[in-house]
Order: C-alpha cells, then sequence, then structure tokens
C-alpha cells in the first residue's frame, strides 16, 4: 500500500502540543517561520510519498551486496538518496556558514520521521550525515570544516560513525583500535569495527568515518580514547576525492531486516586520520553524534509505528471475515481489531510528540535556555526508549491485525516488524537507556524530574483530575528510586523509565484534547482510560528494585 506522510499530524504536534513557537521566537532561528516550516514539511511529504516509498520493498527484497571490496546498494536507493540531498535533506539544521539551512533540530526530527516511514532502510544514510555534522561543528578544526562540512551538507559525500568492535559492545572502553602519529599532524589508524551503518555505497563520492580509537600510552578505559576523521578517499589539493585511503569493507552482515542498509564489518590497516577535539577525549566528542542519534533513532521507532499502523489501517478496511454487525462489514468492525488500531493510533501520537517535544528542548538548550538543556538531558533516554519500543509493539500488532496474512511476507507486515526491532538495541540499548535515567539522569537529585513533574501537573482541563494523581505517585516513586542503591535503581531502571512515558504520553494526549479536535479528545479518552493506568504497576515494579532477581542461580536458571 502506499505511505502516506503524516504532515498535518506533524503539524499539530508543532503547533498545539510541544510548543515549537518558543523556538521559532529565538533570534538563532527567526527564518524558521511557520509558512518556510510547512513548505518543508509538505515537500518532504511529497518527496516521501511519492520518491522514498517504493524503495522500502525493493530494499527488503533486493538487500546491499558487496562485490569486488565495492558496496551495491539496492535498486533506486542511489535515486532516493540524490532526491533528499537535491531538496537540502541532509543540512536542515547544518550551519549556514558551509551550505546548511541552519533551521530548528526540531524540523530535523519531522522530516526525518517521515523519511523513516517512507524507508527506514535508507533514512539512516542522511541520520548518520547529520550526527557526523554535528560532532564536526562542535570539535573539529576550522580546517576540516572547510573541507568537510560543505561535501556532507550537501549530501555530496556521507557519513559514518565507527565504535564497536568483536570484543567491546555497550563497552566502549575496551575497543583496541590504535591511531599512531605520522609526524605531519595525520595519524595512522588501525583496527576493525563492526556493526557500521552505511560503512560504504555506490552513490556518494566520498565516505567519511568518524573512527574511535587509542593514541600510544593512553590510558585504559574511556579516558584513553580518541576521535579521528578517516575519509575512503584522502581529499586532494583541491579538496576532490583522491587516492584511496588504507581502508576497506570486509564483509556485510546478514541482519533479520534492514536490509537495503549495508551493516559493514570495517578493516583500518594504517589509515590516514586527523584528530577531532582533543587527545583522549574521543568520547566526549563522539557522544555529541550520539546524543544525536539517539533521538533520531527515537524517531525512527515512530516513523515505523507510523507506517505499520496506516498499513494494518488499510488492511482493516479492505478485509472481510466473520460477522461484525458493524456499518462497514470489514474486521475494523471487530471489536478487539479496533481495539489494537486505537492502541497503535494513541501510541504512535505519544511517541511523535515525545520526540517532537525534545527536539524543542534540544534546540532552546541552544539559546542558552539551562532549564532547556536539563529536560533535553533527562528526555533523551526515555524517548529514546520509547519511540522504539512503540515501533516494536505497533509493528507487532499491525501483524496481528492482518491475522494469518501478517505472518505471510507479501502483506510487507512482517518486514515493519524485522526492521524496527534492532532500534531498541543501537545507539544504546533500552536497558543502557533506563540505566541512564535512573542514574545519571538522577545525579542532579531529582531536580530535572520534578520539574518535568511540576510542569505536567500544571496544565489544566478535563483530564487533569485523573493525570495529576499519576503525577505525584511517580513523584513518590522517584523519591523512593532516589533512595535506593545504584544497584537496586539499575534492576527496577526500565519500569520506572516507563512509569515516565505512560505519563509523558497521558501529558501530550490531554493537551491535544485542548485544542477542541473531538478526534484527539477520543483518542486521548482511550489513552488515558486504557493505558494510563500501566503506570500504575511500572511505578510498583521500579521499587522492587532488584529484589528477587537473583534468588535463581546461573544453575537453578539451567535446570
Amino acid at each position: 500500500m502506499p505511505y502516506s506522510a503524516p504532515v498535518s499530524d506533524i503539524s499539530f504536534c508543532l503547533d498545539h502540543v510541544v510548543g515549537f513557537d518558543r523556538v521559532q521566537q529565538a533570534e538563532v532561528f527567526a527564518e524558521a517561520s511557520s509558512d518556510l516550516v510547512e513548505a518543508m514539511l509538505t515537500e518532504a511529504g511529497r518527496i516521501c510519498e511519492e520518491v522514498i516509498a517504493p524503495l522500502n520493498r525493493a530494499g527488503d527484497l533486493h538487500p546491499a551486496v558487496l562485490e569486488n571490496g565495492v558496496v551495491r546498494t539496492s535498486p533506486g536507493f542511489g535515486d532516493g538518496y540524490h532526491a533528499l540531498a537535491e531538496a537540502g535533506f541532509m543540512g536542515i539544521s547544518a550551519d549556514p556558514e558551509y551550505g546548511g539551512l541552519g533551521l530548528p533540530h526540531t524540523v530535523t526530527t519531522a522530516i526525518n520521521e517521515m523519511i523513516g516511514g517512507a524507508c527506514l532502510s535508507l533514512e539512516l544514510n542522511p541520520l548518520m550525515t547529520q550526527g557526523q555534522i554535528e560532532a564536526l561543528e562542535h570539535h573539529a578544526s576550522d580546517e576540516i570544516k572547510a573541507l568537510y562540512l560543505p561535501k556532507l551538507t550537501s549530501g555530496e559525500w556521507s557519513g559514518t560513525m565507527n565504535l564497536t568492535e568483536p570484543q567491546a559492545g555497550s563497552d566502549v572502553g575496551a575497543l583496541t583500535s590504535k591511531a599512531e602519529p605520522n609526524g605531519d599532524g595525520s595519524y595512522a589508524v588501525s583496527g576493525q569495527k563492526i556493526y557500521i551503518s552505511w560503512g560504504d555505497n555506490d552513490f556518494t563520492d566520498n565516505i567519511v568515518h568518524l573512527v574511535l580509537a587509542r593514541l600510544p600510552d593512553a590510558p585504559s578505559g574511556t579516558k584513553g580514547i580518541s576521535l579521528f576523521l578517516v575519509p575512503k578517499k584522502i581529499p586532494d589539493a583541491d579538496g576532490n576525492p583522491g587516492v584511496a585511503n588504507s581502508l576497506k569493507v570486509v564483509s556485510l552482515e546478514h541482519k533479520m531486516g534492514l536490509h537495503g542498509s549495508p551493516t559493514c564489518v570495517m578493516q583500518y590497516d594504517g589509515a590516514t586520520g586527523w584528530l577531532i577535539g582533543e587527545e583522549n577525549k574521543g568520547m566526549a566528542a563522539m557522544f555529541t553524534m550520539m546524543n544525536n542519534a539517539r533521538l533520531g533513532v527515537a524517531v525512527q521507532g515512530v516513523s515505523v509505528a507510523d507506517a505499520a499502523y496506516q498499513h494494518a489501517l488499510a488492511y482493516a478496511q479492505d478485509r472481510k471475515q466473520g460477522r461484525t454487525g458493524g456499518e462497514t462489514g470489514m474486521i475494523i468492525d471487530h471489536a478487539d481489531v479496533r481495539r489494537m488500531l486505537m492502541e497503535m493510533k494513541a501510541e504512535v501520537f505519544a511517541a511523535r510528540a515525545m520526540a517532537l517535544d525534545l527536539a524543542v528542548a534540544l534546540d532552546l538548550a541552544k539559546t542558552g535556555d539551562k532549564a532547556a538543556e536539563a529536560r533535553a538531558a533527562f528526555l533523551t533516554p526515555i524517548a529514546k526508549a520509547y519511540g522504539t519500543e512503540t515501533g516494536i509493539k505497533v509493528a507487532n500488532m499491525g501483524i496481528q491485525v492482518h491475522g494469518g496474512m501478517g505472518f505471510i511476507e507479501e502483506t510487507g507486515a512482517a518486514q515493519f516488524a524485522r526492521d524496527v526491532r534492532v532500534t531498541a538495541i543501537y545507539e544504546g540499548t533500552n536497558g543502557i537507556q533506563a540505566m541512564d535515567l535512573a542514574g545519571r539522569k538522577l545525579m542532579d537529585g531529582g531536580e530535572a524530574a520534578f520539574a518535568l513533574l511540576d510542569e505536567i501537573a500544571a496544565v489544566e482541563g478535563e483530564f487533569a483530575s485523573v493525570i495529576q494523581p499519576l503525577v505525584e505517585a511517580l513523584r513518590k516513586t522517584t523519591e523512593d528510586v532516589l533512595a535506593l542503591d545504584m544497584g537496586d535503581r539499575f534492576g527496577g531502571a526500565v519500569p520506572f523509565l516507563m512509569a515516565y512515558a505512560r505519563v509523558l504520553g497521558a501529558h501530550y494526549h490531554a493537551k491535544a484534547a485542548a485544542s477542541g479536535d473531538e478526534t484527539r479528545k477520543a483518542l486521548a479518552q482511550f489513552h488515558i482510560t486504557r493505558l494510563l493506568p500501566e503506570a500504575h504497576a511500572m511505578m510498583v515494579q521500579a521499587r522492587c528494585g532488584s529484589a528477587g532477581l537473583y534468588d535463581l542461580s546461573p544453575d537453578d536458571l539451567a535446570a
């Protein structure tokens, strides 16, 4: 079925739910008028519907392949990429000095949702490039910026990030890749990296890798990691791609989904690279890119959830099965099918609103707003985990709506579930996001958490009397979690995070209902009546901490 870009839903969230007007009022974003933003969303929606969406199935059926050391991408992906690049979508929020549009990251987030909904495999490419642009803007030398940022911003070149090694996954500090000074300001980078999304392609002139490696005599762990820019082709004196660098794609992973996105094993054999940021401060520089990517991955979950919902809704409106007693005679009249569709739609809205809310906070933080900066930091792990869990949940429910045909690949329902599953794993597993929330994000004594709860409690309207008791219960739960040692915090971290997601979701729905739209009021009623009560159980689990988790030994578990 065709993909329909959710331009109107995104615009509604911007106007009525997340307060995007506050960003537009900031001097640094003065160019982001409502007319310009609406025009960009509309054009992005058109390209996604007409150019990008038809590539989704092709990428799944005809994966990228490695031929003679070169990655050959899925049919049409090059044309789709160039359509996005020519529209300026690589550099929406990039510095105008290097060819970017300088628009708020909220606009980038909204457009990326539509690209991901149309074809998640292809959307991974600009997401990586956008993250690299931001990292270079913050940490690279002026010479590196002048040479690389115009090419990355235009889409002539694409970017990647290289963290993971076979022995160093979530434990990045265990990496062993090395960088030796060449004596001319460059370094010889050697090592192997795995899980490199879009590590190579056949439609950009150059591919720029950001690689974590250790300098000689560097401290152990994350304190001894530096970041290097390593291009596939070393630019010549005119800044054009020159000789091939000493790196290669060893192999492509055979994955559960995202077949159109080549996930590479990369080998660096004394490849020429340049230091980005300070020596042994590579994690700080890379986290600029990773934090960008965590919001991006949250949005990927929303993207697939919305596409899977559209797919399931169309099927439910067209499939006749059994006596429904309803007005259409199709399965959409069955109560349980209607329950699933309502739940899917309610979750998509809440996850979208949360991602855009985070994007707004990040934009406001760029204006020097310290409260927004703290809010963004607190929201990041919640948005990443909830957005991706929503993608997985809604894709699975979409298969269920299809019934037996959902298990048949030809309907396309299964692809959504296969493609989105990894989003709960990469850019920091959702368990790690929850540990971050319950640990590092509460190091301020809960100040950011309580400020967020105060904001939710202050919203008035017909649903306030239902939401406010949950807010106070979550406040008390947060106080209880603060009193736990770190091991117990981690034991209940996931339900703790999801309790915040549930309460935030109700908050967004209540704000949508306050717009006076009866459809959104009905959806809010569904969410607050049927989904919000789950927060009670989540808070009980959060307060349990790690109690009972270790009552069975490894031998007991295996018995």
